[in-house]
């Protein structure tokens, strides 16, 4: 068990938390997190780029200038490859660029960025953000007061005071507990967890290691 501070989001120390050894302190293995961040990126991708190749393209029928005579290189159709305007070789055509990842390796890569956080004493426990309003000034205040520039805010629910509160604030991104992923965590230096999101996130990894 790894013993993590509380900080209420003033900052100031509001009690201690015990986190699970087998998803905070998980060695880490690069090679796994590059697979699991490349195939997330992959499936974002839309794949729907698309150029015409030779058969594809309007007009060429009549020969441009005679064989010869010319003192030009010989062609048969302005719609070549070779002319402006004309054909693309090995056209790009629309293709889906996901593949697959086992179940088991991407939440093996989860709990790897979760502990690579806690390694690098980069991961917060809060014990809760709470806005009375949606006030971006008001955020702000808490992000200054937590020391957060790049983080990730982790709630276990829909909070729509902190989210659109803090969606306009540069390197701050707030999302659930069910929408966390591993190229979320890895594209923010600072991981902050509320503390009613630790229990829900812990027996996710459990049911699905007992599944």
């Amino acid at each position: 068990m790894a013993l993590l501070k509380i900080y209420d989001q003033n900052k100031q120390e509001a009690g201690e938390i015990n986190l699970d050894s087998d998803i905070f302190e998980v060695p880490v293995r690069p090679e796994i997190l590059n697979l699991v961040v490349r195939a997330q990126r992959a499936a974002y991708r839309a794949g729907t780029h698309a150029a015409k190749e030779r058969g594809q393209v309007s007009g060429g029928g009549k020969k441009p200038f005679s064989q010869k005579g010319t003192g030009r290189a010989r062609a048969g159709s302005n719609r070549s490859p070779l002319w402006r305007g004309g054909a693309v070789l090995f056209a790009p055509k629309p293709r889906d660029y996901s593949f697959k990842v086992n179940k088991k390796v991407r939440r093996l890569a989860l709990k790897m960025a979760l502990s690579s956080r806690l390694a690098e004493d980069n991961l917060m426990v809060v014990k809760a953000i709470d806005l009375p309003e949606i006030k971006t000034k008001e955020f702000v205040k808490v992000a200054g007061n937590l020391g957060l520039s790049k983080a990730l805010v982790v709630a276990s629910a829909e909070n729509t005071n902190l989210k659109l509160s803090a969606r306009n604030v540069p390197g701050i991104t707030v999302m659930t507990a069910s929408q966390l992923t591993v190229f979320d965590i890895l594209r923010h230096p600072q991981l902050v967890l509320l503390e009613e999101t630790v229990a829900p996130l812990e027996a996710r990894f459990k049911q699905n290691s007992e599944a």
